[in-house]
């Protein structure tokens, strides 16, 4: 007899359908011949809290921090404990011969199952086999369970998945605590509350940090006037403009009067420059012709679709999970928490199974239009030499697209979910388009050592922007291209007049949902120091199944707030007095660098590239230090 375990009841009878089992569903299993079938509800085991190891515990006291536990304690979580005891039973009956883990196919999938097996003491004879999908169709499914690989080799991605609970459990709770007792009362007074926990996350922290950091930037910003200068050059049939710059030759070169290479300080210096140049000749110096190609971008990760949806629909990136995973389950997408951009080679090469699905079964007219083009103009689907496919930059799971099957699901999504789906199918259809062609014209015209340019540019073919609408942008039309394409070097050109533009200077932008997200995942580039930027490079704050999550968090907490209809991030008071305290406190807990080095360690030991231990080891090391300072001071 084989049992399976997968993450919920859904995904339970999807493998009973891909199985062909033809039996009945029980109290929390599906039994059949050669198989059962039992499922997970989610997290079924926790850690303990610290009063379980010691009743004294539950106090705040100063003298019991550090709390390090030597030997870690897990407890069945009372509202699913029923499950656990079903589950417990199927993996200690004598007949079980096979156990398999289906859970997630990521390191929080992996940690459901593993807490599950470790408190359950299955029957020792069993072989443990572990499945790994990227999608939900039957015939993946099948496959995952055909080449199920034996659970130790995915040892090393359990234990970065204990670390990385572990490291979430001992900061947050040793130095919310330490914090709450040190602060809490200031907080409470300043916040004119009766009392304030102050809540520390290892991710959450540093995300409270960015988003009120870019909140003093802008609101520290003071707005620098500049003046630009703007020549209108050609004849009452055909003008056009071009902007100075500052250049060698120039009589300005490194002028104090300069706000920027092409900006005055003071307007009236501006004036003074276009007085300079009257009745001067204007020489066109340079004139280059070009032609531009521009292909797809690369397929939607977690964070970018998350993004996109922020930008398109106005929602949060934990609502934009929950509808991807909806896709997921109803086998219309393959897996969503993914970091990975790009397909690998061996789904590139079977790549026309998704695409064959797509246009057969999938009752969009827009859609079905793109592909029949791609029949039609008989488009290559060959991707593995582009760059749409490297099998280096993909860990657990490839990109996010259309498994072209599913389309019985469809009908029943809600308009949103559509809208959705067909964002990822646009994105996976535009890199079979060719690229989209410009073109463009850079010219450069010389006014006694001073210079003027100018430019037009302008798409002669779509290419994949026919798919990607909202892409196309109309950046200068054809008259500006036409005017400057019949020029030719060494050509005087007539001078209408000059003018001033009135510019200044504008703060960053504040954070919205979906950026948030991306900033997480790119928090690396944030760091100043090259070499411990490279050190990390890849590594976020986060992951891809959390980042969502731990922004809701800071919203539910009141840290932050989320402005509904625009989804833009502010800090809230006590967000600011928090991040104050941390900084005065923990400054470090607030940077990209202490997170996202945690965050490639753990991924360092799911490579097996360190051990555990060290991890652990330094993980203490941190914590001590930081209590023993704040407690000594």
């Amino acid at each position: 007899m084989k049992l399976l375990i997968t993450e919920k009841p859904s995904v339970a009878m999807e493998f009973a359908k891909a199985l062909k089992l033809n039996s009945q569903r029980k109290n929390g299993y599906i039994e059949d011949k050669d198989w059962i079938i039992t499922w997970c509800v989610g997290h079924l085991v926790t850690m303990s809290y610290p009063e379980v190891y010691d009743e004294n515990l539950k106090l705040w006291r100063l003298d019991t921090l550090p709390f390090i536990p030597k030997e870690w304690k897990y407890e069945i979580i009372p509202a699913v404990a029923n499950q656990f005891n079903i589950i417990q039973k199927l993996m200690q009956r004598e007949d079980i011969e096979v156990i398999y883990n289906a859970g997630d196919s990521g390191r929080e999938g992996e940690y459901i199952q593993r807490l599950v097996f470790m408190m359950a003491n299955p029957n020792p004879k069993a072989e443990m086999k572990r499945v790994w999908i990227d999608s939900q169709t039957e015939e993946e499914i099948q496959r995952g369970i055909k080449e199920a690989k034996d659970m130790s080799e995915y040892d090393s991605l359990s234990d970065s998945a204990y670390l990385r609970a572990k490291e979430d459990y001992l900061i947050g709770i040793n130095f919310s605590r330490l914090l709450s007792i040190i602060f809490g009362r200031r907080i409470a007074k300043d916040l004119n509350e009766d009392k304030v926990s102050i809540s520390v996350g290892r991710v959450m922290t540093c995300v409270l940090g960015m988003v009120v950091s870019r909140e003093r930037e802008i609101r520290n910003f003071v707005k620098t006037k500049y003046y630009k200068v703007i020549g209108n050059f050609g004849n009452d049939e055909a003008q056009f403009k071009a902007e100075w710059k500052v250049t060698e030759k120039s009589k300005l070169y490194n002028s104090p009067i300069l706000y920027n290479e092409s900006g005055f300080k003071k307007e009236s210096d501006s004036k003074d420059f276009i007085l300079s140049l009257e009745n001067k000749k204007a020489i066109i110096s340079e004139i280059k012709k070009t032609k531009q190609k521009e292909n797809a971008p690369l397929l939607f990760n977690l964070a970018e679709i998350q993004n996109e949806c922020t930008k398109v629909f106005k929602i949060k990136p934990d609502e934009t999970l929950e509808i991807i995973q909806e896709l997921y389950e109803k086998k219309l997408v393959t897996y969503p928490r993914t970091d990975a951009r790009v397909l690998s080679t061996a789904i590139a090469k079977d790549i026309g199974k998704n695409l064959n699905g797509l246009f057969k079964n999938f009752k969009d007219e827009e859609i079905n239009c793109y592909i029949k083009k791609m029949i039609d103009e008989k488009y290559s689907t060959n991707l593995v030499k582009t760059k749409y496919v490297n099998d280096s930059k993909i860990t657990d799971h490839y990109a996010i697209i259309p498994t072209g099957q599913g389309f019985e699901n469809y009908d029943k999504l809600t308009d949103l979910k559509k809208e959705v789906y067909k964002l990822i199918v646009k994105r996976f259809i535009a890199i079979f388009y060719p690229a989209a062609e410009y073109n463009k014209v850079n010219l450069s015209i010389d006014i006694e050592g001073e210079q003027f340019n100018s430019s037009g540019k302008v798409c002669i073919k779509q290419g994949f922007l026919e798919v990607l609408k909202n892409r196309l942008k109309n950046e200068s039309d054809d008259g500006n291209l036409n005017i400057l394409s019949n020029l030719k070097k060494g050509q005087e050109i007539k001078v209408l007049n000059y003018e001033i533009k009135d510019s200044e200077t504008s703060p960053p932008s504040r954070y919205n949902s979906g950026g948030m997200v991306l900033a997480m995942e790119n928090a690396g580039k944030l760091i100043e120091d090259e070499a411990l930027r490279e050190q990390i490079k890849g590594a976020g704050i986060g992951t891809s199944a959390t980042r969502g999550e731990i922004i809701k968090k800071l919203e539910r907490i009141k840290y932050i707030e989320i402005n509904s209809k625009t989804q833009i991030i502010t800090p809230t008071p006590k967000g600011e007095a928090i991040y104050d305290i941390v900084f005065k406190s923990i400054p470090d807990m607030l940077n990209p660098n202490l997170t996202a080095s945690w965050e490639k360690g753990l991924e360092m030991v799911a490579k097996k590239e360190i051990k555990p231990e060290i991890f652990m080891e330094k993980l203490e090391k941190y914590i001590n230090s930081k209590v023993d300072k704040l407690v000594l001071r």
